[in-house]
């Protein structure tokens, strides 16, 4: 372990998880033994091929799916000791998601949507309000406030997802396939967001992807290859272009979807 990471604080600590599906005699399993530790302020990205257990890794992380086996820890809580009502009120307060298809509501405002995770809580009117403007302005939608999503754009629909994942100050934000359902504008436009949003603010993320120019965003990938880890890669001082380079290298050795340089 690097100096500078025992001096950061731990957001997220899985060791030795496991998760499988079926029953005896028709077990598949999908992760093997992942021990991962994430640091606050990191942007990291999970990459592999098909099938290798990028989306599986990411819903047990982020409570959405139990582990078979191994331990998770999110902020020292360790997750499995707690009841689902109790993990409902975990995710609330402290996790932020970012989804391909983006998980809003239709009969709501893209400010109701944004302003949803924390109606529950006991936060004043003036507080969220301050907290939306802020993050609006962030994301570059506060002159969509009053508008439906029929009224928006796939990457504005994906921004407000974005600033509803973040509105709460989570301390973990988890990114399925963000980008997905972009056009290439849109999605750099918003993986251009939200690495200054790490960057500035030291939001951490975790996000999961197929595509190298997405991961090149961040601040550390890692792969996985039959659900295990292959190998991980720290961007550091390099250039976003070399680290994504560096990414193909070894996308080439792991196999898997292809995206050609640009």
């Amino acid at each position: 372990m690097k100096m500078q990471d025992r001096l950061q604080k731990t957001v997220l600590l899985a060791q030795q998880v496991y998760k499988s599906y079926g029953a005896r005699g028709n077990v598949q399993q999908v992760l093997r033994g992942i021990d991962l530790r994430v640091l606050e302020g990191e942007f990291v990205g999970i990459m592999g091929p098909s099938g290798s257990g990028k989306s599986t890794l990411l819903n047990v992380l982020a409570t959405i799916d139990t582990a078979t086996k191994g331990a998770i820890f999110l902020e020292d809580t360790d997750i499995a000791a707690m009841n689902n009502t109790e993990l409902s009120a975990f995710r609330r307060k402290k996790l932020g998601f970012i989804f391909q298809d983006y998980n809003l509501l239709d009969t709501l405002t893209v400010k109701e949507n944004i302003l949803l995770p924390i109606s529950l809580g006991k936060r004043n009117k003036q507080a969220a309000e301050a907290d939306y403007q802020a993050i609006a302005a962030n994301l570059g939608i506060g002159e969509i406030a009053h508008k439906f999503l029929y009224e928006i754009s796939g990457g504005q629909r994906q921004r407000t997802s974005a600033a509803r994942a973040l509105i709460h100050r989570p301390s973990l934000v988890f990114a399925d396939e963000p980008t997905g359902a972009l056009d290439s504008k849109a999605a750099s436009s918003l993986l251009g967001t939200l690495e200054e949003l790490n960057r500035e603010r030291s939001i951490t993320i975790m996000m999961v992807t197929h595509d190298p120019l997405a991961s090149s965003y961040c601040s550390r990938v890692v792969f996985l290859k039959d659900g295990a880890l292959y190998s991980e890669l720290y961007r550091g001082s390099k250039t976003r272009e070399t680290f994504f380079k560096d990414i193909l290298n070894v996308q080439a050795v792991l196999g898997g979807d292809r995206v050609d340089p640009v």
